[in-house]
């Protein structure tokens, strides 16, 4: 008996099954896909308990520039990155300047987390605890979103510079 060859919606029904298996695998189903923040648009929505209790409300922000930084503790760039931030935060933030840190940690280095916030002047919080996250995921850590104070993502940096501080966010600051 000769087989027939499998039609293209038969090969396309298995593809989108192997896909769907390889997603929940993955463990992302459930999980809100977000686009990546486009650079000139309005920021997207993010809400999140910081380790202090307190809530951070992107939109409640507006007048104010914005730093919305991912890391982790396990990451080597974003212990190089978090004194250059922590310094930058601490002049500038009597000029409308805010800032979160989001760890990208596993619930169970919460401990390492807080060591490292207590090390810090600006906010952190954990991505477990966003309630509302419009950024998404990151790709990888670090990355420092930078938001105006007309709520517009004006860039991103994934290597913090005093230059690039220097040139991206103090013009945004008022003078």
């Amino acid at each position: 008996m000769m087989r027939s060859s499998p039609t293209q919606a038969t090969v396309l029904v298995r593809l989108l099954a192997a896909a769907g298996a390889v997603f929940v695998w993955l463990g992302l189903a459930g999980c809100p896909v977000h686009a990546t923040p486009e650079i000139g648009e309005a920021a997207p929505e993010l809400v999140v308990t910081e380790l202090d209790g307190q809530v951070f409300d992107l939109a409640k922000l507006k007048g104010k520039v914005v730093l919305v930084n991912y890391w982790a503790t396990w990451c080597a760039p974003c212990e190089k990155d978090m004194p250059k931030l922590d310094a930058f935060y601490r002049r500038y933030h009597a000029q409308n300047l805010e800032m979160i840190g989001i760890s990208v940690d596993r619930p169970n280095d919460l401990p390492k987390v807080r060591k490292v916030m207590a090390t810090l002047a600006y906010p952190v919080a954990v991505l477990k605890d966003v309630t509302v996250d419009g950024f998404g995921q990151p790709e990888g850590v670090p990355i420092t979103w930078i938001v105006d104070s007309d709520g517009k993502v004006r860039n991103m940096m994934i290597d913090v510079r005093d230059e690039l501080l220097n040139g991206l966010v103090v013009p945004l600051l008022p003078h």
